[in-house]
Parts: structure tokens; sequence; C-alpha cells
């Protein structure tokens, strides 16, 4: 008989606190509230199955690389902002050391290794394909109804990359043993001071919607394809709050596709100045392979048509919060076209969108994504991706018994 994902978390959770938890106490003391949600996080995420073992290797062997990850699980649960508060925490208490998978003090790695080792886990993507399998085994059988879509702003604190015509300035200068030339002044727009452009009758001919726009191109395109196209380099980037006021911050954007019961089922990572809109069709495309679901929530940044047909195309419903561009009556004897509303059903099902916001919150405020201190895309995105796992696990383990 196939058991349902609530069975299979309530005999989880009785396996905690039955089986597992008095064995860890008898060995380590006491646990306390973070202590039991780490090693219940540990016990249901499949972290060993992914990193490799190196028995056999020629050459001096290196630290247990899942020791160290667990570590790394333990850095997001418990909020730690940098690597060396986990390692004097590691010093200091001695039950979550042990949790971890070290005995004595003596035997903890030293900093320079807990970064090789990261910089491995970036480089192979560990938490990716674990939060991946998490996601498979226990949301497989399981209907979604909603799926919710949102980026939040993530502040890195690294340089901007070089671009190629300042690479070609740079080299050029060097040969030369001459300082770069400046570009000439412009205005704020980008644009040559100058007598305004004109137009008859004064409005600006429409132009016919382009098909070569990246969106309309990735309808068509295998999911690789599409995020080789994204860009991943550090950027500033903006974004009005609910009040219309423009934030702006330098770094990147983490892309969430959040499920009923607000578990994160995909993410993705890009530069701050890639807009919501290019992410929503790759993003769909993951999560399609993952779970099977039937309503799509977006806000109105991912108002476009090529984004709603082709949702449509793979079977889910798009409820997209009307973006009501050039409208601006309500009226329909007015000139003008009318505005587009939300049916009292799609209203109904759009409040469920605020899952998404409460994740991201959640992720900032107790799973570590405020404190990025790693440059490059690929090591923040293995940061962030390690409290995505953490938080993932937390909200199954929370559709089961409490565990106390």
């Amino acid at each position: 008989m196939l058991l349902t994902l609530r069975q299979q978390l309530s005999r989880f959770s009785h396996l905690l606190q039955d089986e597992l938890f008095p064995v860890v106490e008898a060995e380590v003391g006491e646990l306390g509230e973070k202590a039991r949600l780490l090693v219940a996080i540990l016990e249901m995420i499949p972290l060993g199955r992914f990193i490799p073992c190196s028995q056999g290797w020629n050459g001096r062997p290196p630290r247990d690389r899942y020791v160290i990850a667990c570590a790394f699980i333990a850095k997001s649960v418990y909020n730690f902002p940098q690597t060396s508060d986990l390692l004097e925490r590691l010093r200091s208490d001695e039950q979550l050391r042990m949790i971890c998978g070290w005995k004595r003090g003596e035997v903890l790695p030293h900093e320079s290794t807990f970064s090789r080792a990261f910089a491995e886990f970036a480089r192979m993507e560990l938490p990716q394909f674990v939060h991946e399998a998490l996601v498979r085994e226990t949301q497989q059988d399981r209907l979604i109804g909603h799926i919710a879509r949102d980026s939040t702003a993530i502040e890195a604190r690294e340089k901007f990359p070089e671009t190629a015509s300042q690479a070609a300035a740079a080299k050029a200068a060097a040969k030369t043993k001459a300082p770069a030339t400046k570009k000439p002044k412009q205005s704020l727009r980008g644009r040559k001071l100058g007598p305004a452009k004109r137009w008859k009758g004064g409005k600006p001919p429409r132009r016919p919607a382009s098909t070569d726009t990246r969106i309309h191109r990735q309808r068509s395109m295998p999911l690789d394809a599409m995020l080789k196209e994204l860009s991943r380099d550090c950027a500033i980037g903006a974004k009005a709050n609910s009040k219309g006021q423009q934030s702006y911050w330098r770094g990147y954007k983490l892309h969430l596709d959040v499920a009923d019961g607000q578990i994160p089922v995909s993410a993705l990572l890009t530069g701050a100045n890639v807009h919501d809109s290019q992410v929503a069709i790759p993003l769909a495309t993951m999560s399609s392979q993952r779970v099977t679901y039937c309503y799509e929530l977006m806000d109105a940044a991912y108002d476009a048509a090529d984004i709603l047909d082709h949702s449509r195309a793979m079977g889910h419903v798009p409820i997209v919060d009307p973006a009501n561009r050039g409208r601006k009556t309500k009226s329909t004897f007015l000139p003008g076209k009318a505005l587009r509303e939300f049916t009292w059903a799609e209203q109904d099902r759009f409040r469920e969108r605020t899952m998404v916001e409460r994740v991201n919150g959640r992720l900032k405020d107790e799973f570590g994504a405020r404190y990025v201190r790693v440059r490059g895309a690929a090591k923040v995105m293995a940061h962030l991706m390690f409290g995505v796992l953490a938080l993932t696990a937390d909200q199954l383990l929370r559709l089961g018994p409490p565990i106390s």
C-alpha cells in the first residue's frame, strides 16, 4: 500500500521521537530545539549519496567531506554569519560538534580546509543536487495545487566583472603605456545631449511586437541553453517596493518556485540586473520536471504573452497580476483600453502567492541568506542553496506531527 506524504512524515517523526533522539541524547546529552531540528534535517536529506568517497586515491587523503557538509548545514540552521563563527561554536559546543561528526575538538579542520571544501561543493553543485533529490523523493506522488514564483534581492560584497570592451581598452593602454580614454559625457539615460526628437502627431509610431526576444526564444530552447543565456555576474539591481519607491542593491537575484506548504521546489541565481520575466520559463521547466502542479501564481513583472502561452502549453493555469500597461480607465464608455481585473476565483487563488514572500523572509532571517560573505556566482548559489535545503527539510517536517 502506498503511503501519502503526510503518512510518511508521520512515520518519520515517530522514528525520530522513539528511536533516534533517545540514542543521540544518550551519547551527547539532552538536545535543544535547534539541535533537534539539525538532527532531523541531517537524517532526512540524502546528503551522503552525492559526496564522492576519496578512499583508495593517490596521495594524502583529504578530510571527510561528508562531515564538513553537515557542518555547513548546521551553519544555515544556526544562522551563523561567517564560517569563523561556525568554527568557534564547534570548538566550544561539544554537542554540536558530535552531531556534525567530530568527537574531539582537536580533530577539527582548519578554516582554510573548510574554504577548500566549500569551493568543491560549489563547483560540483552539491546542495542543488541534494535539494532536487529531496524534492523528487517527497513530492513525486503529490498533486500540488499552486506554485508561487518570485525573486528576492541578494546583496554581495564584490566588484563588477570587467566587460570585453574594458578588457580590450586596458590591454591596449598597457601596450602603449597610456591611460585608457574616457567615454564622452552623456545624459543620465545614455543619450547624447541635444534637442528632443519630435514625432508627427506627438507620439512615436507603434512598433510591432518583436519575435526575437529572449522570452520568445526560450519557448523552443532546452533548459541548459536557457540557463546559459542568463547572466550570473554581479550587477546593480533595482526594485520598486509596495509604495512605488525604488530600492537599489549590488549583487544577485535568487528566483524561487514555492509549492503549497511553503516548500521551495526550484531555485535559480542571476545577476541583479536580470528582469524577473527572463527567468519565468526556465523556472517553470525545472519545476515541471520535478513535481506535478496546476496553477502558477506570479506578480505583474511576469505579465507577458509568451510566458502565459508557455504556461498554458505545459498544462498549467497562469494567474498573473495584470500589469495594465497603457490602461488608465475602468470605464467602457470613455476612450482608452479597459483595465484588466481578476475574477473572484482568480483573486481568491492569488492570495496564496504570499507564501513565496514568507519563504524569502525566512530564508534571510533564519537560514543565512542575509549573510553572503563569499564571491562569485557559484559560491553564492552554494551558500544560498544550503539554506534553501535546510528550509525545505524544515517545512516538510512541519507537515507531520511536531518534533518535541
